[in-house]
């Protein structure tokens, strides 16, 4: 289904359908988890880690760590997709079997056999108890230090499929063997057909969580499928020809901007409520930062990894939502129980009282969130 040429969407109404598309009337974890499709995981808790500061806007009564705790009883898988994150098990499903891109040697393979046996026999396993028993010794990191062998070994099983995460114990995965039935009932990823579905169920994936994408992002996240199911990376160019055919689609002010056909962002349905919301910089309303100027006109930045004297917004700068505006950003810590707050405005701050109030229901929020006291 082609939109309709002749309805014209502007900029306005791209911004309030993003956002009232995104932050949805808040749900079941399980529902809020199959509406987005996919939750970004990050390890960085400032004040909490990213998963769980996406999901406490959607989900009802959520407090932090909640999906850590729900997740060995829900229907969900931990696997790159675009990224790092937390999947309902029919999308993880639609990237596996994977094919990785590298070849093991014999004897990497006889190790990670070996490993198989060791956690099937146990049921699960955490990686100081693999290391203790192969003590495979240390390896180097992508960041240039050391890292345990049997944990770098074990993350590479969980990408190629033959493990999955059972569990987290204080934020370290546990993994299970995956089941070889789910394997052997698998399409074949060779079939044309099948390697075209499952691309178009992929990039779809990507549209519902983003929507509404400029061109150019939508691009780099197809690209990105390379990560989640390299098996199809020659498939990528076309997937991204046949969606731009199937999506819905304008040209506002010189960028093509593309979204679920089934949508209409003109649509008076699309209204963002009055509250104040503190967003991760994780959140699909904030992690394109393309698409994070083209709606609000100022560029935003994750600092973390920027030293201290450069910030100009903070550590962990969290943008803050207004109704439609994003005002400008608050950093948030943890100091002695109590929940600490510095805010940062990119134009004058709104002096209203009705302003106020949702800032203070906002803050009141998070401590709730925390489960931290009141003030």
């Amino acid at each position: 289904m082609e939109y309709h040429r002749r309805m014209r969407v502007t900029l306005d109404h791209l911004r309030r359908y993003a956002i009232a598309r995104s932050l949805f009337k808040p749900t079941t974890l399980k529902r809020a988890i199959d509406r987005l499709g996919f939750v970004q995981a990050d390890p960085i808790r400032a004040p909490a880690r990213a998963q769980d500061l996406t999901l406490r806007h959607r989900v009802l009564a959520y407090r932090a760590g909640d999906l850590e705790r729900r997740y060995p009883r829900l229907p969900l898988e931990e696997d790159f997709f675009v990224n790092y994150g937390y999947l309902p098990r029919a999308n993880h499903q639609l990237m596996h079997p994977r094919t990785a891109r590298t070849v093991w040697t014999a004897a990497r393979a006889e190790q990670a056999a070996a490993v198989l046996a060791f956690v099937r026999a146990r049921g699960s396993a955490h990686p100081r108890e693999v290391d203790a028993h192969f003590a495979h010794g240390k390896v180097k990191n992508w960041f240039g230090g050391s890292s345990n062998a049997s944990t770098e070994l074990l993350d590479v099983m969980h990408y190629r499929g033959l493990l999955r995460v059972a569990r987290r114990e204080g934020g370290t995965r546990v993994y299970a063997a995956r089941s070889p039935a789910a394997e052997s009932a698998a399409d074949d990823p060779q079939d044309l057909a099948v390697a075209n579905s499952r691309m178009d169920a992929l990039v779809d994936l990507i549209v519902r969580k983003y929507a509404p994408l400029p061109a150019v992002t939508l691009g780099q996240l197809v690209s990105h499928l390379r990560g989640g199911a390299p098996q199809w990376t020659a498939h990528r160019a076309a997937a991204l020809a046949r969606a731009k055919q199937r999506l819905g689609h304008v040209r506002t002010e010189g960028i093509d901007w593309y979204w679920p056909a089934d949508d209409r962002p003109s649509s008076n349905r699309w209204r963002p409520d009055e509250g104040v919301r503190l967003l991760t910089p994780f959140d699909p309303m904030v992690w394109d930062r393309r698409r994070f100027r083209l709606l609000w006109g100022w560029e935003y930045k994750l600092e973390a990894y920027v030293p201290a004297s450069k910030r100009r917004m903070g550590h962990y700068a969290m943008p803050m939502l207004w109704g439609e505006e994003m005002l400008g950003w608050a950093n948030l810590k943890v100091v002695d129980g109590w929940l600490e707050y510095e805010l940062g405005f990119v134009g004058p701050r709104p002096r209203s009282r009705a302003f106020q109030l949702a800032l203070n229901e906002a803050l009141h929020r998070m401590q709730d969130f925390l489960q931290l006291q009141a003030r």
